[in-house]
């Protein structure tokens, strides 16, 4: 009996040192990752903001202007784009939940009067083949030189403008929702923004 004690305490004890080095071993290389994952995300967004902004010289990274919304997780950032100290457009960061899978969150390049430069997916969990077409030239072109303001960023089958992605109709929906609120955001804060720099 004794002898089924003792092992029983060896395994035991076995098991907590491995659980104890472990967690220690995890924690160290999360400690090792952060660096890498936070400069990957920072090339990320620096590389979308070349894409759907027009030409610029300032450090729109440096300027960014954080908004918290209402409904929504994480502030929206708003990154002003300059050329010669005048303002030329903004890079807005919109996203819904509302997707098929959840989250969507795409950067929306506006021209100073609010017409779409261009748009890039920045994350989107949709379904293969069909949401993920978001990405595609042929679905991202029907926003380009669009303004919200006149364009309905609604599917045509809920009396908007946009085609909707075959068999991602939600996926469609919830694109359309972040840009608008890109848009929303944008118009609120394009007044204080043109300031930037004056």
């Amino acid at each position: 009996m004794s002898q089924k004690k003792d092992t029983f305490i060896n395994m035991l004890v076995a098991l907590f040192v491995i659980t104890i080095i472990s967690g220690f071993s995890l924690g160290y290389v999360n400690d090792l990752t952060v660096g890498p994952k936070a400069k990957a995300k920072l090339e990320k967004k620096v590389n979308a903001l070349k894409l759907v902004l027009p030409a610029f010289d300032n450090n729109p990274v440096e300027d960014v202007v954080s908004i918290k919304v209402e409904n929504v997780k994480d502030s929206v950032e708003v990154f002003p784009a300059f050329e010669g100290n005048k303002f030329v457009g903004a890079a807005v960061i919109g996203s819904t939940e509302k997707g098929f899978s959840g989250l969507v969150k795409v950067m929306v390049g506006f021209t100073p009067d609010g017409t779409i430069e261009n748009i890039v997916v920045l994350e989107q969990k949709e379904t293969p083949g069909l949401g993920t077409k978001m990405k595609d030239e042929k679905f991202l072109a029907q926003f380009r030189g669009k303004n919200p303001s006149t364009f309905n960023l609604k599917v045509t089958k809920d009396g908007g403008e946009v085609d909707a992605l075959t068999g991602a109709t939600i996926s469609t929906r919830a694109f359309g929702e972040a840009v608008e609120m890109a848009y929303n955001e944008f118009m609120k804060k394009s007044g204080s923004l043109i300031e930037l720099k004056n």
